[in-house]
């Protein structure tokens, strides 16, 4: 059996792929909308922990909400989405504890391919 000694470790923040947020079960631009929200959250609460710094998180936060209302559209644009996940990514993928979300950001550009 292995033994991990974790004494003196401190995590602020974890992103949890497994949690709430599940981009594999996204079938419409309901469902995409609604991970993008809790993408948000996670974005929040990398803030909260002081893993993303205020003033990225506001612009990663300002460019998911972005991609929210052009998904809400009638006639929405698929380049626009992908503009607004692209620069999302790009503010925080140097931030090695935010590995996860940059991740799934990755994966919901993938997704605009095939809902839009």
């Amino acid at each position: 059996m292995s033994v991990f000694d974790q004494r003196g470790q401190k995590v602020t923040y974890q992103y949890n792929a497994a949690g709430n947020i599940n981009l594999s079960a996204v079938q419409n631009r309901a469902d995409f909308v609604s991970e993008l929200e809790k993408l948000k959250t996670e974005i929040t609460k990398a803030r909260e922990a002081e893993i993303i710094d205020v003033e990225v998180a506001t612009d990663v936060n300002y460019h998911i909400e972005k991609a929210v209302q052009q998904a809400n559209k009638p006639e929405p644009s698929k380049n626009t989405i992908l503009d607004h996940l692209t620069k999302a990514k790009d503010l925080i993928q140097g931030v090695a504890e935010a590995g996860g979300i940059v991740t799934a950001l990755m994966k919901v550009a993938e997704l605009v391919q095939n809902l839009f």
